[in-house]
């Protein structure tokens, strides 16, 4: 028979295994998955507020990441912005939720009269903002970090990224900085599927909404001059986010 002399006792073993694994659990996460709550917009009314629940339903499964909360921040600021001039591109907005993870395809371009997502994709955040997810947001030059808000598209031009589309912040004091500080719609070989395959998160770029290589210039035709852009995160904050004002527009002509 084999001795057991100095060896630990099986429930000794069991309670080490225990204590391991609990100390395991309570070690920090450098990148927590959980999400920051996202607050409903104040005053949106009863009337709008299900016409978005609609919306999202009627979405599909390509929008079953998108979170409710999310969506309308989008649709508010849509319908607060357009009558201003602002927006000239009717019933067609842009929504990154910069919250989640940069390994899930968080940015979503929707056809609001047809409820029909056109486009889901992967985008980048700035490498100021953060590593699996962005938690760090600013408007200041050399920031390197994505700036929340609601943006304008505006022309396109070929530059050190190729074909490319500049964008125009809203929000002053939170992204209206992005024109000059060459925030732009690109693609990018980091903002790609294989480059999560190889390293298990997307890459960074220097506060642009950086696009996949193979979807980038479908996205950019879409969102043509006059277009909608909204990138939320924790602590967006923007006077667009009027619910009652959306409310009323939303009576008069719905989506158009």
């Amino acid at each position: 028979m084999r001795s057991t002399a100095g060896a630990p006792h099986p429930r000794a073993t069991a309670l080490a295994t225990v204590a391991d694994t609990v100390a395991t659990a309570a070690a920090p996460v450098p990148d927590s998955l959980r999400l920051t709550p996202v607050a409903a917009v104040p005053g949106v009314p009863d009337t709008l507020r299900q016409a978005i629940r609609q919306l999202h339903a009627a979405l599909g499964p390509t929008a079953a990441e998108l979170r409710p909360e999310v969506l309308e921040q989008a649709c508010v600021g849509y319908l607060t912005l357009h009558p201003t001039g602002r927006i000239e591109r009717a019933g067609l907005l842009a929504v990154a939720d910069m919250d989640l993870p940069n390994t899930t395809e968080r940015l979503w371009v929707i056809d609001l009269k047809a409820a029909k997502v056109l486009h889901r994709s992967y985008v980048a955040h700035g490498e100021g903002s953060g590593h699996l997810r962005a938690r760090r947001f600013s408007n200041e030059e050399k920031s390197a970090c994505t700036s929340l808000g609601f943006y304008r598209t505006a022309g396109t031009y070929d530059g050190i990224h190729g074909y490319s589309r500049r964008i125009e912040g809203l929000d002053k004091g939170q992204n209206a900085n992005a024109f000059d500080r060459y925030v732009v719609l690109h693609a990018a070989d980091y903002a790609s599927p294989k480059y999560i395959a190889q390293y298990g998160h997307l890459g960074y770029s220097r506060g642009c909404p950086a696009l996949p290589p193979e979807q980038f210039k479908d996205i950019i035709a879409t969102m043509r001059v006059g277009s909608m852009m909204l990138l939320s995160g924790p602590g967006v904050r923007s006077r667009w986010l009027d619910g009652p004002a959306a409310g009323r527009r939303f009576v008069q002509r719905g989506w158009r």
